[in-house]
């Protein structure tokens, strides 16, 4: 599990001790709350980040001066 995966479990955990408690401060209810939304949107994001290379762009990358690599410019 990554390290983002693991801290969003965490503040999951720690979200429903807070919000559990009979009495429980709503502001601290919805603090917590926002902190795990918080942390599954960078997540989202970091998963948004990690586009998978096609073969293309990985022989590319490879061989920079193959004929299928060249980009030409106006």
């Amino acid at each position: 599990m990554s390290n983002i995966q693991e801290q969003i479990q965490e503040e999951l955990k720690q979200a429903r001790e807070v919000c559990s408690t009979d009495g429980a401060d709503a502001d601290k209810c919805a603090a917590a709350w926002d902190a795990v939304e918080e942390l599954q949107a960078e997540a989202s994001h970091q998963k948004e980040g990690q586009t998978k290379k096609t073969s293309l762009e990985r022989y590319c990358d490879d061989n920079p001066d193959a004929a299928e690599c060249r980009v030409y410019e106006d």
